[in-house]
């Protein structure tokens, strides 16, 4: 008796298992290099199934030594398009064309592989899959009523987070450190379970990293060489809600039912954002809306009557568009996180879907934050109009995200009016922040909060400052005396040409800037000099009006990265710096930690620098 098992027979340990019975024995077992490649493959990339294989082919040659069978290895191994395309079955066909070479006895257990195998006129023998039921998983026993997350890993004894939402504490929840033997079987088990268990499956299987849904259980296994040890993570809701036990229930359920909302629900990590997400959900659907999830991977509480979906092959961007031919009512996006998900969330919300979208964040206003430059400033209340901000398992607050054309707060010019995009506390209705655009830069200004150097006031005293050195060729100040008034302290030197003839030159720069501007010699100035300055230095820099090509100081090379436009200034470290562009003040910086200056690409000084890094310039540093 010949035969010729293929993959799925040999990770099943069928072959062996036919051998040892006796229905076997003594037979010519030719093993295809197909197989083997495949199952190497499969081990390559940490999944069991490749290992398992890999034991039955080892026991095959155990057999083979022991006079029970003949082993032989046959065939070639496929080519790397055959191997990509192995789903569409074309390693299954060189499998078949060995066993009609070798008039073999096909043995497999893929009941597609067999009916193609009889369809072409082979012999055949179909072993059922042998399913190992699991009734649960081992890793259960470290679990209680107030276990939210358990955390194993080689060489550590047992770990959990224990408590209520808010009030999490990690403790020790065994005495041994654990094997590595130990780990091994808890992952055999639960990778079984996402296989076999039709209350579980397998959420994302990488080299080195397999995220399965078991029941209520979001588990994580990582692996050498992505992790430096054997870890296993679970995680399960300790809570489930009802809307109706929150403060603010009302204020959000008269929101939902109103008309389709865009939703983000903020707090910090274990504030209990996702199990508020559920019980929106849960309500939305008890309400009669069609309620569905957007999830990666998919770990909200919520009833059968909510669809969840994943990232469909890979992308949440796919998800959307198959959603957006299902047209629910209401969907709930869980984590939005990455700019192709504030990106996914925004298109769905624009097309009239309702969204609600889970948002990492230490305060309210930072959720906001977090679109401005991924969604246009003006386009954001038609995204998002309410932001829940969640502490502790609590609503602490509920904010209104709302567009009005005003003077923002903190310019009184009426001419600066411009679209301002105001936070109203819901409970209140009293603004509580204002976002808006001030030259180019976006500003977010608490609304009623005194501060000594707000948004604000850093930007206008740039601003200032930047106008003031067109004109200037040495030191210059600015202070604030108001929300419309400013006084600039220049050398001696400098006076007349800032302010020009008649005024004129000071005169078009308050124009421009919408503040008064009152123009004095460092002599009139309180004190003397500040030594603090957020100009260049002393007097004798060349700065400001200097476009001779003349440059004091070291020649840079900035490099330009997808955010930032960063200036090397190895060994300055804490110093404050000032750049130039062929002896032609750019602005005033503080060299970080790490030897750089860091430029955010978009701002106003960004394109200055790479308006001047295009023309060639040669851009130098000195001290300031």
């Amino acid at each position: 008796m010949t035969i010729v098992p293929d993959t799925s027979a040999v990770i099943d340990g069928r072959v062996s298992d036919r051998v040892e019975s006796g229905a076997a024995d003594g037979a010519t077992v030719l093993v295809p290099e197909a197989v083997v490649a495949e199952l190497e493959s499969q081990a390559n990339d940490g999944i069991e199934t490749g290992w398992n294989g890999l034991a039955e082919l080892e026991a095959l040659v155990e057999l083979a030594a022991d006079d029970r069978i003949e082993l032989e290895y046959v065939g070639r191994r496929p080519a790397e398009a055959e191997r990509t395309s192995a789903g569409e079955g074309a390693v299954d066909a060189l499998i078949r064309d060995l066993a009609a070479e070798h008039d073999a006895t096909l043995l497999t257990s893929d009941r597609v592989q067999s009916e193609v195998a009889r369809a072409k006129g082979l012999t055949v023998e179909y072993l059922e899959p042998e399913v190992r039921v699991v009734e649960g998983l081992d890793i259960e026993r470290f679990f209680d009523d107030e276990t939210m997350s358990v955390h194993l890993k080689t060489g550590v004894v047992p770990m959990a987070k224990r408590g209520s939402i808010g009030g999490m504490r990690f403790e020790a929840v065994g005495e041994e450190p654990l094997s590595e033997d130990q780990l091994t079987e808890w992952v055999e088990e639960i990778e079984l379970a996402a296989r076999t268990s039709s209350e579980g499956f397998t959420e994302l299987d990488r080299h080195g990293m397999t995220i399965v849904q078991y029941r209520d259980y979001r588990i994580a296994v990582a692996r050498p060489p992505f992790a430096d040890g054997i870890e296993i993570t679970a995680v399960r809701p300790i809570a489930a809600t009802e809307l109706d036990d929150y403060q603010y229930a009302d204020d959000l359920r008269e929101r939902l039912l109103d008309h389709q909302r865009g939703v983000l629900v903020a707090g910090a990590p274990g504030a209990g954002k996702s199990t508020l997400a559920g019980a929106v959900a849960g309500f939305l659907a008890d309400s009669d809306f069609s309620v569905k999830t957007m999830e990666k991977p998919r770990d909200l509480q919520v009833g059968p009557d909510v669809t969840q979906y994943t990232a469909l092959d890979g992308r949440m961007e796919n998800t959307a568009d198959a959603l957006l031919m299902v047209r629910p009512d209401y969907t709930i996006y869980d984590e939005v996180r990455k700019t192709e998900d504030f990106s996914v969330f925004a298109d769905m919300r624009l097309a009239g879907v309702g969204m609600v979208g889970v948002v990492h964040a230490t305060r309210a206003i930072d959720a906001v934050g977090r679109l401005v430059g991924r969604v246009e400033l003006g386009m954001i209340p038609q995204v998002v109009d309410t932001v829940v901000y969640v502490e502790a398992g609590e609503i602490a607050t509920i904010y209104d995200i709302k567009t009005e054309v005003k003077v923002p707060e903190g310019l009184v010019e009426e001419d600066l009016a411009r679209p301002v995009i105001r936070v109203m506390d819901a409970e209140t209705n009293e603004p509580a922040y204002e976002i808006y655009s001030f030259n180019r830069q976006v500003v977010t200004v608490p609304v009623g909060e005194e501060s000594d150097d707000s948004g604000v006031d850093r930007i206008a005293k740039q601003e200032i400052e930047r106008e003031i050195r067109s004109a200037a060729r040495g030191n210059c100040e600015v202070e604030l005396r108001g929300s419309n008034t400013a006084v600039v302290y220049v050398e001696e030197s400098d006076i007349a040409t800032v302010i020009g003839k008649g005024g004129g030159r000071i005169t078009d720069i308050e124009n421009r800037l919408g503040i008064d501007i009152d123009v004095r010699t460092f002599d009139e100035r309180p004190g003397g000099r500040s030594g603090g300055s957020s100009g260049s230095g002393g007097g004798d820099s060349s700065s400001g009006g200097n476009t001779n090509g003349s440059t004091s100081g070291e020649i840079v090379t900035p490099e330009i990265t997808a955010r930032h436009v960063v200036i090397p200034m190895e060994g300055h470290a804490g110093n404050t710096v000032e750049v130039q562009a062929d002896g032609e003040y750019l602005f005033t910086a503080t060299v970080s930690r790490g030897g750089e200056v860091q430029v955010s690409r978009g701002s106003a000084i960004a394109e200055e620098l790479e308006a001047a890094i295009d023309r060639n310039r040669q851009v130098t540093v000195a001290p300031s």
